[in-house]
């Protein structure tokens, strides 16, 4: 998992990607939102964000 970080900020520093970041970062916050309230009485509440 840290070298995919790694080689995902080296892609952004040479490509000057920056654009991507906020993008990523969202995406992942999104999913962890998801995975950590599978199980709980919130599920249904962040499902129908969506």
């Amino acid at each position: 998992m840290i070298e995919l970080v790694r080689e995902f900020w080296l892609f952004l520093r040479v490509r000057k990607k920056w654009w991507l970041a906020p993008i990523v970062i969202v995406l992942g916050l999104v999913g962890a939102l998801i995975v950590f309230t599978q199980g709980s009485a919130l599920a249904p509440f962040i499902y129908t964000l969506f």
